[in-house]
């Protein structure tokens, strides 16, 4: 039995992008079930799947695992010649710490910029908790590109889980048109216009 992977509408699931995308980065097989958001049987139905009542979650054999990060982590032992996170130890270290932070961090940017990636919509005036926290955003990136980014276009030259964690980042940052100092700006646009995150945006732009 293979690897199915279930998720919430395309349009706004953050975490379900995570997981989604560094499975098709990876190139690792296997079959999603989208189950619709902001439904009357949205919370029944996840939970079908889910003990959390949360998308996503991996299920492999009888094997469930929830949380994006638990997900990426998974997947990371489970095929560990994918190399989801650098093989480099101060890399990985940084990799991991970066990731966490935005697992466990950054609400007011969450809040004032929910991703929608079917509408281009007006550029908001932040507060400054969310200001603050854009700008450590910005740092971590510029961080992770200068220290590990020399050999390719993401945060540690190839894909890696770290870029799974900010993609959800990237999409807010284009719907909302919010400024960016051109390393920030390449990276958005890397991760954009890779050829999964294509096929989500198509995928939620025939959403209901």
């Amino acid at each position: 039995m293979g690897l199915m992977l279930v998720i919430g509408s395309k349009k706004w699931s953050s975490w379900s992008l995570r997981a989604w995308l560094a499975l098709k980065q990876a190139g690792i097989p296997f079959e999603e079930l989208v189950i619709p958001l902001r439904q009357p049987g949205t919370k029944p139905r996840i939970l079908e799947y889910s003990p959390a009542g949360k998308v996503p979650v991996l299920i492999d054999g009888n094997d469930r695992v929830w949380d994006s990060l638990a997900i990426l982590d998974y997947l990371a032992d489970r095929f560990p010649d994918k190399e989801l996170w650098p093989s480099d130890m101060p890399a990985r270290a940084l990799a991991r710490s970066i990731a966490a932070e935005m697992h466990a961090g950054f609400p007011a940017v969450r809040n004032e910029l929910p991703m929608d990636v079917s509408h281009r919509l007006p550029t908001p005036t932040l507060s400054p908790e969310a200001a603050v926290e854009l700008e450590r955003i910005k740092t971590l990136w510029s961080d992770a590109r200068s220290r590990f980014g020399a050999a390719g276009p993401f945060l540690f030259g190839r894909f890696t889980n770290a870029d799974a964690m900010y993609a959800p980042v990237a999409t807010r940052l284009e719907t909302y048109g919010i400024s960016l100092d051109p390393l920030c700006h390449a990276y958005v646009q890397e991760l954009l216009n890779l050829p999964p995150m294509k096929d989500w945006y198509r995928a939620a732009a025939q959403e209901d």
